[in-house]
């Protein structure tokens, strides 16, 4: 990370004035970027500072920098979701840093669940490679309805709907403890593949998820990954 004056660290209760700031910024970035999200309340997202399934960053003065915090489902199923960076603190590391420690948190309050992510970003699966997550289909994430009632504020809702919740405009991604590669795999993989990961999100947008083609890859020491495409693709 750029700047030496950000604290990153597991959210406090204090911490919970800042809410409505890191709501405001995530509708107003979903906005900016046209793509749909879940909306959160400020009192959703102080519920989650005082649990302390939160991490939050700040500057020494305390400025909010950045946010993201735990979902939980079924026992097993874990998400880090919201993740959000002030404007004018971006393409600085500190996402990658927040996704860092929002991992590790995840990892110490539930060792043995799967760790899952939805994004439209490449940039967001970048960094979920890093950390050791694959590409995978809707089914392998959490059936709980509570979670796709989440979707239900997303201005994409009406696709996932469509699709009987197989596939939408983002992108799955899994972390299994049980049954996983090693983050240099994952990360490869997708340093290999990024621009094929980059032209299948601009195809979501242009043909709405048609059924395009699967594709298997290898990485290197003979392992099989899971299809390349089937994240995108699955009906």
């Amino acid at each position: 990370m750029e700047n030496s004056n950000i604290i990153i660290r597991a959210a406090l209760p204090t911490d919970a004035t800042y809410a409505k700031t890191i709501t405001d910024e995530m509708e107003s970035s979903a906005q900016a970027r046209g793509t749909g999200i879940a909306k959160r309340s400020p009192e959703y997202v102080e519920q989650k500072i005082k649990e302390g399934k939160a991490v939050i960053a700040l500057t020494h003065e305390g400025v909010w920098v950045g946010f993201c915090y735990i979902e939980t489902w079924e026992g097993e199923y874990v998400a880090n979701s919201g993740l959000i960076v002030s404007p004018p603190f971006r393409k600085s590391g500190v996402a990658k840093a927040i996704k860092e420690k929002i991992f590790k948190l995840s990892r110490e309050k539930y060792p043995k669940a799967k760790i899952f992510g939805l994004t439209t970003g490449l940039a967001v699966m970048k960094i979920n490679s890093e950390l050791g997550y694959e590409p995978v289909t809707y089914s392998e994430l959490t059936q709980d309805e509570k979670f796709w009632a989440g979707c239900k504020s997303c201005v994409n809702y009406d696709i996932l709907v469509s699709k009987d919740r197989k596939n939408c405009m983002c992108t799955a991604m899994l972390y299994d403890p049980a049954d996983h590669y090693d983050p240099s795999e994952t990360k490869q993989f997708f340093e290999e593949n990024k621009n094929i990961f980059e032209r299948m999100i601009r195809f979501k947008h242009w043909k709405l998820l048609k059924p395009f083609f699967e594709k298997q890859h290898n990485v290197s020491g003979g392992g099989s990954v899971k299809s390349l495409f089937r994240m995108f693709f699955n009906f």
